[in-house]
């Protein structure tokens, strides 16, 4: 067999897709699941390594933009789907297909690449670097209450089917999405995905749900969630979680949170994936009953760095010259100086002295402004040689909201 990858041809996903489907334990999804990504999948932008007729390797690249401190969309491939056999584990196969991917998205023109890791020590040799954390909450739903905001009563909540409230679930999504860096565009097609409900998501609660706030008959927000009843000899136990919420404005938000969280036999409210900074944290009456953890979400890869920076805003004047390291992409090693504010960015080559020192990957991490670069030079990860230079940049990457990733890919 050779490890090199080649580009995946129509008749083969099914082959490709089920050892993407091995390789992640081997339980076949359900027809829903697998047409949708059939359908989803850019054949021209995924590639497999093959052994004889079997594939042994895949790796695809969606086309996404992905918002950034400020509210700009930067042209991003969203790498998905990458797996090797585990009959053939160390033999370079993913090196190879990281290769490959990265020289593709660069002759593409575009930027950045993106992914979410199975395992999150994989792909920082590879120069990603940690963008945004996603919360997890477990609320005590008997002990905890939700303090909503005046008007909340105001608000009307309504039971719809999700296919009946996809359109309006849809346009709330729509119109959320430049509010905070790290949110991807959804191009035709990718309306579906939230729409999936799989029994294996369900852990044996109801079928999805979907319910709609309105006010003065406008949809202003939505929930989609699950149910799942329990009892004990103490009585009702039964836990909502949360797959989706929105809103467009503070009241609506609490009072979604509120009908939650009072849902009648209940006791628990889960939801996986929530941003760092949810204003639900100040909703809750208390923080210690809503079991809170944080994890890495979306990973970024600067695959051009004169054009990732230039392409999005600083929230503050910044004039920096950054030695950047790329052993994996050597066309990004060198200095670069940065020029920018809230209205713009240039970034072009130098031979000026530096600033400060990095790899890409730390760029990658800082970039969307959920990172600081101050953070990561405690961690011994950026060295400044210019007084004063890292607060000045730390300053200019930052975002006044946290980054978030609302759905997988």
């Amino acid at each position: 067999m050779t490890t090199d990858p080649r580009v995946l041809r129509q008749s083969e996903w099914d082959r490709w897709y089920r050892s993407l489907e091995l390789a992640f334990g081997g339980v076949a999804e359900t027809r829903p699941e697998r047409e949708l990504w059939a359908d989803l999948t850019e054949t021209e932008r995924s590639i497999g390594v093959w052994d004889g007729e079997d594939c042994v390797g895949t790796a695809g690249a969606f086309t996404f933009s992905v918002s950034t401190p400020g509210g700009t969309f930067v042209p991003a491939a969203g790498v998905t789907m990458v797996s090797v056999a585990a009959t053939h584990r160390r033999r370079g196969i993913l090196t190879s297909m990281m290769r490959r991917q990265l020289d593709d998205v660069r002759s593409w023109g575009e930027p950045l690449a993106v992914l979410t890791a199975s395992e999150p020590e994989i792909y920082g040799r590879f120069g990603y670097g940690v963008a945004t954390h996603q919360m997890s909450v477990e609320i005590d739903s008997s002990r905890v209450r939700i303090v909503a905001p005046p008007g909340a009563d105001d608000v009307r909540l309504r039971f719809v089917s999700v296919a009946e409230g996809a359109e309006a679930c849809e346009e709330v999504y729509r119109r959320t999405i430049g509010t905070r860096p790290g949110m991807l565009a959804r191009t035709p097609g990718w309306e579906r995905l939230p729409l999936l409900d799989p029994p294996s998501e369900r852990e044996g609660a109801s079928p999805m749900q979907c319910v709609l706030a309105e006010r003065d008959g406008r949809v202003v927000g939505y929930a989609r969630f699950h149910n799942k009843p329990e009892w004990s000899a103490a009585g009702p136990e039964g836990s909502i979680s949360v797959r989706h919420l929105d809103a467009l404005d503070p009241v609506a938000y609490a009072a979604l949170w509120r009908f939650l969280c009072g849902i009648d036999l209940t006791t628990t409210v889960r939801s996986r994936n929530r941003p760092v900074d949810d204003p639900l944290l100040q909703l809750v009456t208390d923080i210690r009953r809503c079991g809170v953890r944080v994890r890495d979400s979306l990973h970024v890869r600067l695959v051009d760095v004169g054009a990732a920076l230039e392409a999005r805003r600083y929230t503050a004047p910044v004039d920096v010259v950054f030695d950047v390291e790329d052993a994996f992409c050597p066309w990004n090693t060198g200095r670069w100086r940065l020029t920018g504010d809230s209205k713009g960015a240039s970034c072009e080559r130098t031979r000026d002295a530096a600033d400060l020192a990095l790899s890409v990957r730390e760029l990658g991490a800082a970039y969307l402004g959920g990172v600081t670069l101050s953070a990561l030079a405690g961690a011994g990860r950026v060295r400044e040689t210019r007084e004063g230079a890292l607060a000045e940049a730390s300053v200019a990457f930052g975002s006044d909201l946290a980054p978030w990733l609302p759905h997988g890919f």
